[in-house]
């Protein structure tokens, strides 16, 4: 498993795993796909901001994705971040979530980042426990605030202290 800088030939890879969480998960609330020029354009805004977008590959192909970007807007919130880190389903359970956070949170610390934050829907175990296993304490549980499938979901804020 390498980890890299995600580049534009990524984007088809990058929506193909993101679009699987949209359609079939309540992972993300989101209920609009993303196209491969969408990915792109992350891609790019991302690099043009000095944020990491990257990805994990195997035998060349992208098996997973990290990223950061500012908590909210505006000036009083710049040493905070949120992170998405999404892997296809064959990638769990080795490792590449733990050294994709771990690469993000490196970049951030440099920049001088003071905490980094994960928005995670209640229904999404795996991926509380993931962040309590890397360090993240529970924040806050914001009740029935995300809508799919019909129904209202409760988002669960962690963070960590860079």
């Amino acid at each position: 498993m390498r980890l890299r800088t995600a580049t534009r030939a990524d984007a088809a890879a990058i929506a193909a795993i993101w679009n699987r969480v949209i359609r079939e998960t309540a992972i993300t609330f989101n209920s609009i796909e993303k196209t491969p020029d969408d990915i792109a354009a992350l891609i790019e805004e991302k690099a043009a901001a000095d944020l990491p977008f990257l990805v994990a590959a195997a035998r060349a192909v992208p098996v997973g994705f990290a990223t950061y970007g500012q908590f909210r807007g505006g000036a009083g919130y710049a040493r905070t971040m949120e992170h998405t880190v999404i892997l296809a389903p064959g990638a769990t359970g080795r490792g590449t979530g733990r050294r994709l956070m771990a690469a993000l949170e490196a970049h951030a610390r440099a920049r001088g980042v003071h905490s980094m934050w994960a928005g995670i829907s209640a229904g999404n175990p795996g991926a509380i426990a993931f962040h309590t296993a890397i360090g993240y304490a529970h924040a806050a549980t914001l009740p029935d605030v995300g809508w799919k499938f019909g129904r209202f979901h409760d988002l669960v804020l962690m963070r960590k202290t860079l």
